[in-house]
Formats: structure tokens, C-alpha cells, sequence
């Protein structure tokens, strides 16, 4: 996506195009086959869902054409992560290279280390601190925490008068992968009644699959998650090694 002319244009193909992907199905199968799709069109040539779909079906609205709306479907799926991966920007993450991908990312630090090792500021502890389950409590399923954003905006303390960057925070400790959005939904008021334009629903990955899934790979050097990772995106891609790793680095 590029500004031409002051206005937002999309890459894409158009719809009887055979490359075009058509529905949240079909992208699902390439997300699992390739392991890694940001939501956007990146350096890697086509590595990305606006690259294999058409450019107006984009916030129509519907649901079973709409790129836009994929991303709280395929979420819902509990098959894929989808959060802000790729430098900030968003994507998708298959179950199965997940524990790979937390691995570089997060270097081998749970969180509570990474703070206590004085790698993460104040504002991301307030954050995983609404998360972080309670002592003796280790991600069990029953005690899952997922909350809407602006809940966590509030409850964190971010806002008029409060700390400062919410969004920029959240993308962060996405690009960390210490969080994931699990859904799309609208907000709700203090009748319990849904209103407005729906918003991200966060959790953590170890919530959504399992502590030891996620944390597998930590006994494998983050550099050798790095490079497998690479070797996984250059098998379905045609771009040089840097351009990869561009896209994916922390």
C-alpha cells in the first residue's frame, strides 16, 4: 500500500485472477504452508495478503471477501497468531512456527525476566502486568485473560493525565510476541450492549496454546530460530536474504 497523489493505493490482484485468494480459507492454508504473512505489502515481492487479493474488496465490510475483516476470523481460529510481527506493522504467525518466532523475538526472556533484567520499561510491565497470571496460577486454561484494548488502556493507566503511547506500547510488546490480538469486537457500555467499530481483543500466546508450546524452541539459540525462520519465508519467496530479514527483525 503507497500514497499516490495524496491518496491510499493498493497492490493487489484482480479477482479472476488465479492467484487471487478469495476467502479466509484459502488464505489460512497459505499461512500454514508458509508459516508467515504480514497483513501488508512489504520488500519481499508478494509476501504479504495485499499482495494475493483484490484491492476493492478491501473494507467492504463483508466478511467473506474482505481482507480487512480476515483478520479477526482467522484469529477466532485459534490456528494462527495475528498482532503487529512486521516492524510494527500487522500480520499473521502460524501455530507451528509460533514457538520459533518467540524465540527471536523475545531472545529467550519471559517476560518477568526481560523486565527484571532491566529490558523492558515501565509502561509494558502495567501492560503484562493485567496478563501475567497470579502466582501458582501458570497459564492454566481456566484462568485465561483476554481483554478488550480500550479495558486495557484504562486499567493500565494510559490516557488523559496517565501515561503516555498506549498504541506504540502494544505494538511493541506484539513485535516481542509477549501479546497477540484474538479477536475483533465491539465495544461494549455498562448495559453489556455492543456499539461502535470493533476493536482488538488482546491475550497472551501461551493463553491461546499452551506455555510449553510457545516456549519450546527456548532451548534453541534465538540466531538459530532467526535463520530457520528465513530459510522457511526464502522457500516460498524470491528475495534476497537481507530483504527477509529486514522484514522480520526485531
Amino acid at each position: 500500500m503507497e500514497v499516490i497523489n495524496g491518496e491510499w493505493m493498493m497492490e493487489g490482484v484482480d479477482w479472476d485472477d488465479p492467484s487471487c485468494v478469495h476467502t479466509a480459507e484459502e488464505l489460512l492454508e497459505i499461512i500454514e504452508k508458509v508459516g508467515f504473512l504480514p497483513l501488508f505489502a512489504n520488500e519481499v515481492p508478494g509476501f504479504s495478503v495485499e499482495n494475493i487479493t483484490d484491492p476493492s474488496c478491501w473494507w467492504c465490510g463483508d466478511p467473506s471477501v474482505d481482507p480487512w475483516e480476515w483478520r479477526g476470523v482467522l484469529a477466532r481460529t485459534g490456528k494462527v497468531a495475528y498482532g503487529k510481527f512486521f516492524r510494527n506493522k500487522a500480520g499473521f504467525v502460524s501455530k507451528k512456527w509460533f514457538p520459533e518466532f518467540a524465540n527471536y523475538r523475545r531472545d529467550g526472556y519471559n517476560f518477568d525476566s526481560l523486565y527484571e533484567e532491566g529490558k523492558a520499561d515501565a509502561r509494558t510491565r502495567v501492560i503484562m502486568d493485567l496478563f501475567w497470571p497470579s502466582e501458582g496460577e501458570i497459564w492454566d486454561a481456566k484462568q485465561k485473560v483476554s481483554l478488550y484494548s480500550n479495558d486495557v488502556k484504562e486499567r493500565a493507566g494510559f490516557g488523559k493525565g496517565g501515561l503516555k503511547n498506549f498504541d506504540g506500547t502494544c505494538a511493541k510488546l506484539q513485535m516481542m510476541t509477549y501479546l497477540v490480538a484474538q479477536d475483533f469486537r465491539p465495544r461494549k457500555n455498562k448495559s453489556g450492549e455492543e456499539y461502535g467499530w470493533a476493536v482488538a481483543v488482546y491475550t497472551m500466546p501461551e493463553y491461546l496454546w499452551g506455555y510449553k508450546h510457545v516456549t519450546k524452541c527456548y532451548k534453541d539459540s534465538p540466531d538459530k530460530s532467526r535463520e530457520r525462520i528465513i530459510k522457511q519465508i526464502a522457500k516460498y519467496y524470491d528475495a534476497e536474504e537481507a530483504a527477509i530479514a529486514r522484514v522480520i527483525r526485531r
